[in-house]
C-alpha cells in the first residue's frame, strides 16, 4: 500500500513540475509541488518553491507559515522565526496545529521563538477580547 502512495506522489510531483514548465507562477501547482517535495524529504526543493510562493504572495499567512516550516526543516531558525512572525502579523493563529506540526520541530525548540509565540498568542487574545467588548458595547 505504501508503495502505491509513493508511486502516486512521484507521479503527481512530475505532473506539477511539467505544469510549471508552462505556467511557472501557477500558485496552486506551486503549493502542491512544495508539499510533495517536503513529503518526499526534498527539503531544499520545497524551500525554493516556498520562497517563490512568498515572493508571489507576500501577504498570505499560510504561505509564510509554509515558508517557516521549510526553513525549520533546513534548521535555519532565524529565517524560520522571521517567516513565522510574518505569518502571525498576517493573522495566522492556528496554535494547536502549529504546536503539533513536525515540520516546525526545530523552530519549536527555540526559546526565543517560544517567547515570540506566547506574545502573539496574547496579542491575539487581547484583540479578540477588544473586538468582543466593542461588539457588546454596540449591541447594548
Amino acid at each position: 500500500m505504501a508503495r502505491k502512495n509513493n508511486s502516486n506522489i512521484e507521479f503527481e510531483t512530475a505532473f506539477y513540475e511539467k505544469v510549471l514548465e508552462y505556467a511557472p507562477d501557477f500558485i496552486e501547482a506551486l503549493i502542491c509541488l512544495g508539499d510533495h517535495y517536503t513529503r518526499q524529504g526534498f527539503y531544499e526543493k520545497g524551500l525554493r518553491v516556498d520562497e517563490k510562493l512568498a515572493r508571489l504572495r507576500p501577504d498570505d499567512a499560510v504561505v509564510m507559515y509554509n515558508l517557516a516550516c521549510s526553513y525549520s526543516l533546513m534548521n535555519d531558525i532565524p529565517l524560520a522565526r522571521g517567516a513565522m512572525v510574518k505569518a502571525f502579523e498576517l493573522g495566522y493563529d492556528e496554535w494547536d496545529h502549529l504546536r503539533k506540526d513536525a515540520d516546525l520541530a526545530n523552530l519549536l525548540r527555540d526559546s526565543e521563538f517560544q517567547l515570540c509565540m506566547s506574545e502573539y498568542r496574547m496579542k491575539g487574545a487581547r484583540h479578540r477580547a477588544q473586538a468582543c467588548g466593542t461588539y457588546q458595547q454596540e449591541a447594548a
